[in-house]
């Protein structure tokens, strides 16, 4: 399953994004939490260079806080402070501010000594399509500034938003890569809805996500079809799942696109509580 998906924006997104980084001190680099890895751009390192970064590990809520853990020390190990939020709430974002000043108090320091008049930081968000780069722009902005959305792709325009007066953003479209190889990366995206339904075989997410389950969260999933076991053919398991939900055709056989849609919604809902579909040590 090879998804080829770069809209013409996106290509002209990352040519812009390579010029507006002349402008800014931080990037911040918006992440999944839950898929830290497979919602980066693997061509970030390579665009963004040597600039001051702080990873926001993003819908912390939605993730497995034991694993968002674990990233957090693998970034900062690798020299890239990050912090774990949720654009929805607020939750974390009142450490942003305080981390950026630290990461920057060399280069203002300097700009002082030199009489440089005292100015706001100017930071860049740097996050695929649907990782709540809007929803956090009009957190710390206050105003409902992006247009927000959860149709991939929807940030379209370039802008710069004021924070109080200590920062300012510049607001980017997401950049996705022009494809990913890694069947894996595809659906752990889709299993977060990161990318559209329509390019990808939902069955194909629904036994991932299944799957996954059943090695990391076994208990959770037994819970939640109300299953004494976890059957090991994959069509047994949808079968069971299927009588349990009633996603039932005339004659009493299973629906089975009817069962995938409501195993996708589960996992998307939190039913099976927060997750996390990534860990640093499988990477």
């Amino acid at each position: 399953m090879v998804i080829q998906w770069f809209p013409g924006h996106m290509a002209k997104a990352r040519r812009e994004v390579t010029e507006k980084l002349k402008l800014i001190d931080i990037v911040y680099e918006l992440v999944d939490a839950r898929i830290p890895m497979s919602s980066r751009n693997p061509m970030i390192e390579e665009i963004l260079k040597n600039k001051p970064r702080i990873m926001l590990l993003n819908k912390a809520d939605k993730a497995d806080s034991s694993v968002t853990k674990a990233w957090k020390q693998h970034f900062e190990k690798d020299g890239i402070p990050s912090l774990a939020i949720n654009s929805v709430n607020g939750q974390g974002l009142n450490q942003i501010l305080p981390a950026s000043k630290e990461l920057l108090k060399e280069k203002f320091d300097k700009m002082k000594a030199k009489g440089v008049k005292p100015r706001a930081i100017r930071a860049l968000i740097v996050g695929i399509p649907n990782v709540g780069k809007s929803t956090l722009i009009n957190r710390l902005a206050k105003k409902n500034i992006a247009k927000t959305g959860d149709r991939p792709g929807i940030t379209t325009a370039q802008q710069w938003v004021k924070v109080g007066k200590e920062l300012e953003l510049l607001d980017t479209p997401g950049i996705l890569w022009p494809k990913f190889e890694d069947e894996l990366v595809g659906l752990r995206l889709a299993a977060t809805g990161a990318i559209k339904d329509s390019i990808i075989n939902l069955q194909d997410v629904a036994v991932y996500g299944l799957r996954f389950l059943e090695e990391n969260y076994p208990e959770r999933l037994k819970k939640r079809y109300d299953l004494e076991e976890i059957p090991e053919e994959i069509a047994a398991l949808f079968d069971e799942i299927g009588k349990k939900r009633g996603c039932l055709m005339a004659g009493g056989e299973i629906n089975y696109d009817k069962t995938t849609e409501v195993i996708i919604r589960d996992i998307r809902t939190e039913k099976f509580g927060p997750l996390s579909f990534e860990k640093p040590e499988d990477m």
